[in-house]
């Protein structure tokens, strides 16, 4: 197991790249995060990426990346978080703004609700739903100011899951991949039909020349009533 003191020379050295510094008590609460997503996954799937190198950078700096979005900004939800990226690490960072982190499996809720009272976090909504369902819940329906995921579906698919839950000038942040041309050219109509307009895409570069594409997306225009669509037809009869 990592030593701390290895663990936040990492950690604070990679996010220095990305223009970030992140305190002792930061450190402290991801390095207890890695922890318990190490010990969790010995019983229950959460993560394919076990090797604590790889936990720091492709899921801690991977999902602060998008970090210099989120300032200034009082309500966000991570859709599809699974087991809490990027929601619980920007929410380190980010202890004012208050987080929803939506998922449609119980255990991985259940996994987010001990990282939550281990690290003492304030601010933090869990919820087990399947987002196509609670974006017509008005408690929840166009009310955060900005809407994250992180590998969840194709972009065509992905707008309509959480457009939806966004205010009226508002943002989408869509964390992808390298490669999203011809994505984004199939999501345009998708955008446009649920009262989006891409704002940026911003190619990154990860360190160990990872490439990522951070797409933006204002919200425009309310989005109609009847979408999101009932449960499984986004996926497999996109916009």
């Amino acid at each position: 197991m990592m030593e701390y003191k290895e663990f936040y020379k990492e950690i604070s050295n990679y996010a220095k790249e990305l223009e970030i510094n992140i305190t002792d008590k930061e450190a402290n609460d991801f390095y207890k995060y890695m922890l318990l997503l190490i010990e969790w996954n010995n019983k229950m799937n959460l993560t394919a990426i076990t090797d604590e190198k790889d936990i720091i950078l492709k899921h801690f700096i991977d999902s602060i990346s998008v970090n210099k979005y989120i300032k200034n900004n009082k309500k966000i939800m991570d859709i599809g978080t699974g087991a809490g990226f990027p929601g619980i690490p920007l929410k380190i960072l980010n202890e004012d703004i208050e987080f929803i982190l939506v998922d449609a499996l119980n255990k991985r809720i259940n996994f987010l609700e001990e990282v939550k009272n281990k690290l003492n976090i304030n601010n933090l909504i869990l919820i087990h739903s399947r987002v196509e369902d609670l974006a017509h819940n008005s408690e929840y329906r166009e009310k955060s100011d900005i809407v994250l995921s992180r590998a969840v579906a194709n972009l065509s698919v992905l707008v309509e899951y959480m457009l939806p839950f966004v205010k009226k000038d508002g943002y989408c942040i869509c964390m992808k991949g390298p490669n999203i041309d011809e994505e984004i050219k199939n999501a345009e109509k998708a955008i446009k039909t649920l009262g989006g307009k891409i704002e940026i895409i911003d190619n990154i570069i990860l360190p160990q020349n990872i490439e990522r594409n951070i797409v933006v997306i204002k919200k425009i225009e309310n989005t109609h009533t009847r979408y999101p669509r009932k449960a499984g037809i986004p996926s497999k009869q996109p916009l």
